[in-house]
């Protein structure tokens, strides 16, 4: 076999290794009652894209850059119905104030590491005034979470190109978790975290609507999956020792849904992303930035900048029709938290810090042989 037959051989062979690597729910760890979409990711609800640039190089560098892109017209021009919550305020979530003020975003959602917001967001301004030239403000969304135990987050090794490369990678289907992108040097629970995806579809009798979640998770307390205290029994968890050590840290959660709801109820589902994150055992500890970022793709929710006053004005779903709504983003969020731990692996950092990844078979003995 030729060199270069080989090296085609072993990509193919890495894909479908890839390709059937399983995720949590594989294993029939039980995440709710209703339906996942076609790949249980972000990506489900229509229109939305996913994009990942990852720098795990050298001895200390392991972190990166996420993009979400909610919808595929111009994010300035057509803006998009969104609502944070804040679950614990210890965190730089750059252009929170404009949508709380506003009730909509205009730009790409990134994350990145704690140190690299103001890079980011300055990537996000250049990228939103290449076709909206004439304009003086761009609120950028950039959310983070601190990477600083296994990257060296003082070296700024995020830069501007990072951000418009995630931005321009971002796809339908990038639904790959673990220690990729915003999510390379991320610690959870003690063990490796990273990023993780999950969705859910309601009942065509409820809407049919599609509901999609995606994690950032560096943050501690005691991991329950399937509603087993798994931390207690691996005997690793938050407060173990009588010190705060690992108990802070942070979880960007970013919810999407194709309902046609309004920032006011799109604050509300916001909420719903933290009972997600109680659920795997996360406290929002005094040190954490926990906060959810959600957002409304139904096309006649978004936003003409241009003409506000006679754009088509949608009929939102009433209080009573959204619980549907609360349920699914709660159980995409625990799902993806737990997807983003089964997905990372053991990874070595800054200084020789290294951190474990998740003992899957010893927590599935937990779930299912006891």
């Amino acid at each position: 076999m030729s060199k270069n037959n080989l090296l085609a051989f072993i990509l193919i062979i890495n894909s479908v290794v890839f390709s059937q690597e399983k995720r949590a729910r594989d294993y029939g760890i039980d995440f709710g009652v209703f339906k996942t979409g076609i790949d249980n990711s972000i990506t489900d609800v229509e229109g939305v894209k996913v994009g990942h640039v990852t720098l795990n190089y050298d001895k200390n560098v392991r972190t990166g850059v996420t993009a979400i892109i909610p919808h595929p017209d111009d994010l300035f021009k057509i803006k998009t119905p969104t609502a944070i919550f804040i679950g614990n305020g210890f965190g730089k979530l750059t252009g929170l104030s404009q949508v709380e003020e506003l009730g909509n975003s205009e730009t790409p959602i990134i994350l990145t590491n704690t140190l690299s917001v103001p890079i980011a967001s300055q990537a996000l301004i250049e990228y939103t005034l290449k076709n909206n030239n004439n304009i003086r403000s761009v609120n950028p969304l950039v959310g983070e979470t601190n990477d600083g135990r296994l990257n060296d987050i003082q070296g700024f090794h995020v830069k501007k190109e990072h951000v418009f490369k995630a931005i321009e990678k971002a796809s339908i289907k990038n639904i790959t978790e673990g220690s990729i992108g915003a999510g390379t040097g991320t610690v959870c629970f003690g063990f490796k975290g990273g990023i993780g995806t999950s969705s859910r579809v309601i009942p065509s009798s409820l809407g049919g609507y599609t509901v999609g979640v995606l994690v950032q998770t560096n943050f501690g307390g005691v991991l329950r999956i399937g509603g087993v205290s798994i931390g207690k029994k691996l005997n690793k968890y938050t407060f173990k020792k009588d010190t705060h050590k690992n108990a802070d840290g942070s979880c960007m959660i970013v919810i999407i849904t194709d309902a046609p709801i309004d920032s006011r109820n799109l604050k509300r589902l916001a909420k719903r992303g933290m009972m997600g994150l109680a659920k795997t055992g996360g406290i929002a500890s005094n040190g954490s930035g926990d906060y959810v970022i959600a957002l409304s793709v139904a096309k006649q929710n978004l936003i003409n900048s241009k003409s506000e006053s006679s754009f088509y004005k949608p009929n939102y779903l009433y209080n009573r029709d959204v619980s549907p709504l609360f349920l699914a983003a709660i159980e995409a969020t625990e799902e993806a938290i737990i997807n983003s731990l089964f997905a990372a692996k053991t990874m070595i950092g800054k200084n020789g810090f290294k951190v474990e990844e998740l003992p899957k078979n010893k927590v599935l003995d937990y779930l299912f042989k006891n």
